[in-house]
């Protein structure tokens, strides 16, 4: 509320934030105050992907010319809506006003009529002053109410014709004690394909069965299910980035009732599925197995994990279903399926070696976000060519995220656990230990860039006994300088020599023993653009100097200089999101790595 306005490249999310002033019912009864962006204070809760700082840092106040002092007088926004849909409403508040003093600043929140939260005292909620704090609501269309985002019904698609939008809605912020008040309410438009879903109002009443017509989300909390009847009554997860609530008949008509002719594959968790939505879209269902002790585990895990994050190179999850006990997870369709397929045990057509690099770097992107992302980040703790998957386009995305764990705090080095994993990818270290850190990911990484190169399973028992793992196996090879000698025979004659020398001495980095001399994931990312940068260029390549760091004929070498150990690098992902700052993890930077470090080494 009275900020400017923020498009997707001001936002960690790629969001549009519009000015209010449009919206506002009288535009002098408002005050438009600000605050420096800088002192807002994000939580563990509330974080840069929650709202930018400048939503947090702008706000509308009652004007000098508004009574008040009345207790009817309310700061109202107008809003066009559709009648034939529910919507999700978010909140955002922060007290920019208040200067010193706590417990002065408090309001009612109105959706339409009904008293959504009565006496909100921000600082009671937050413990401090200019701390972001936000809710989550459900707004029903039937009467007056902010509408946001709608929520689809099972025999309504969201253009529905001849609806048109005839009601207008009004939201109301009352003062009652405070001598001023700051509500700022926000968008989240990017998330319009994750709005909860609503089955047709049957008999009972609406689906939290108390009749009102907005209701709370829980955090983090799955559907609450009707014991008395066969559908269920779905209640959101309070994340906006997670999709609906899918009734399993839903689930039966779109994979024509789990059809083997379906069948995309079978993992641990349970059997997947290819379906197709009521209004065309194709999905990937996965079907949890019942018997599965860690079944339920991996299905909290998952959607928990997934609610936080949304990114280019993450598989997105469209909803979910836990009714009848079942565990359905429901995912974008990736049209070219799991990486390994195009390597080997199929018949697809071999990729070409700039292919396999595009694929390793959209992983590397992935995984990379996850890493730095979130506030604490996230470990997967099982990177393998299987969950690395391909839509129509061969954008890599990484997938399946029932093992992953929150990464360790900052006064921490790592997370104790239980290993868990796949044989042939597991992190030595974290298999001996069993001392979890990002590190562990980057190891089977590594061995992902060695199953890309060979196009061999990481673990073959039929092979002979110093060819069974690929890790340690092509390790000899690259330690020899030989590494062409094992490489796919398709890539025959087709490589790039310096191009491969980079990806081998990235894939050597990664697979180091001891996680303190792996390189972080930015640093991966970056040393396969450029490995893809020098596949790219046709002009002739010289060796530099003995530290590998490599010439482009044609561009003028500058002179190396002595550089520093903390000079932080920004990782930019190609889409325009800032992958996070990198630093040089290593007290000694090793040659490979030199050009990461170094202001000129690119």
């Amino acid at each position: 509320m009275g900020g400017p306005l923020l498009t997707p490249e001001n936002d960690t999310l790629g969001r549009r934030w519009e000015n209010d002033a449009e919206y506002l019912h009288v535009n002098s009864s408002v005050l438009v105050v600000t605050a420096n962006p800088s002192s807002i204070k994000y939580s563990v809760s509330v974080t840069q992907e929650t709202a930018p700082n400048m939503v947090y840092a702008t706000a509308d106040m009652m004007g000098e010319d508004a009574n008040v002092a009345s207790p009817s007088f309310n700061l109202t926004w107008v809003l066009p809506v559709d009648p034939s849909f529910s919507y999700f409403v978010r909140v955002h508040f922060c007290d920019i006003v208040s200067q010193a003093m706590m417990n002065t600043l408090v309001f009612n929140l109105y959706v339409n009529d009904d008293l959504a939260h009565k006496s909100l005292d921000l600082s009671s909620l937050t413990n401090g002053l200019r701390v972001p704090y936000f809710d989550d609501y459900v707004a029903h269309a039937s009467g007056d109410g902010l509408e946001v985002l709608k929520i689809i019904s099972p025999v309504k698609s969201l253009l529905f014709p001849g609806g048109g939008f005839n009601k207008k809605v009004v939201f109301f912020g009352s003062a009652v004690v405070a001598v001023t008040s700051v509500l700022l309410i926000a968008v989240c438009c990017y998330c319009c394909l994750a709005a909860s879903r609503k089955k047709s109002p049957q008999k009972g009443g609406n689906g939290n069965g108390n009749g009102h017509p907005w209701l709370p989300l829980p955090l983090y909390g799955l559907s609450q299910t009707s014991h008395k009847s066969n559908t269920a009554s779905c209640i959101s997860l309070a994340s906006t980035h997670l999709g609906r609530c899918f009734m399993f008949q839903e689930i039966m008509e779109a994979t024509n009732k789990f059809d083997e002719c379906s069948l995309l594959g079978v993992g641990g968790f349970g059997r997947v599925y290819k379906g197709t939505l009521e209004d065309g879209t194709k999905v990937a269902v996965k079907r949890g197995n019942p018997s599965s002790e860690q079944g339920m585990a991996e299905f909290r895990t998952e959607i928990e994990m997934l609610s936080k994050l949304r990114h280019r190179h993450l598989v997105s999850l469209i909803g979910y279903c836990d009714e009848r006990s079942e565990m359905i997870l429901v995912y974008e369709y990736m049209a070219n399926g799991p990486l390994r397929s195009h390597l080997y045990g199929g018949e697809l057509p071999p990729l070409s070696w700039k292919q396999r690099l595009e694929v390793c770097i959209g992983a590397a992107r992935g995984l990379h976000y996850l890493h730095t992302g979130a506030s604490l980040g996230i470990i997967h703790r099982d990177v393998k060519t299987t969950n690395i998957l391909l839509d129509e386009n061969l954008v890599a995305k990484v997938a399946d995220f029932g093992l992953s764990k929150t990464g360790p705090s900052l006064d921490q080095t790592h997370v104790s656990t239980a290993v868990k994993g796949s044989f042939g990818y597991l992190d030595p270290e974290y298999f001996r230990r069993q001392q979890l850190t990002e590190k562990s990911d980057v190891y089977s990484f590594g061995v992902v860039l060695m199953e890309v190169l060979c196009c061999r399973p990481a673990l073959n028992p039929v092979l002979p006994r110093e060819q069974v793992n690929i890790a340690e196996w092509a390790m000899a090879w690259q330690k020899k300088g030989l590494l062409d000698q094992i490489m796919d025979g398709n890539l025959t004659g087709k490589v790039n020599t310096a191009s491969l020398k980079k990806f081998g001495e990235t894939a050597e980095k990664c697979l180091e023993e001891y996680g303190v001399d792996r390189p972080s994931m930015g640093d991966v990312l970056w040393n396969l653009e450029y490995a893809l940068q020098l596949e790219e260029t046709s002009s002739a390549l010289m060796e530099a100097d003995d530290n590998s760091t490599n010439h482009i004929h044609g561009i003028p070498m500058a002179p190396m200089e002595s550089f520093d150990n903390s000079v932080s690098i920004d990782i930019v992902d190609r889409g325009g999101v800032n992958l996070g700052t990198g630093t040089d993890d290593d007290a000694t930077t090793s040659a490979v790595f030199s050009q990461l470090v170094h202001p000129r080494g690119r």
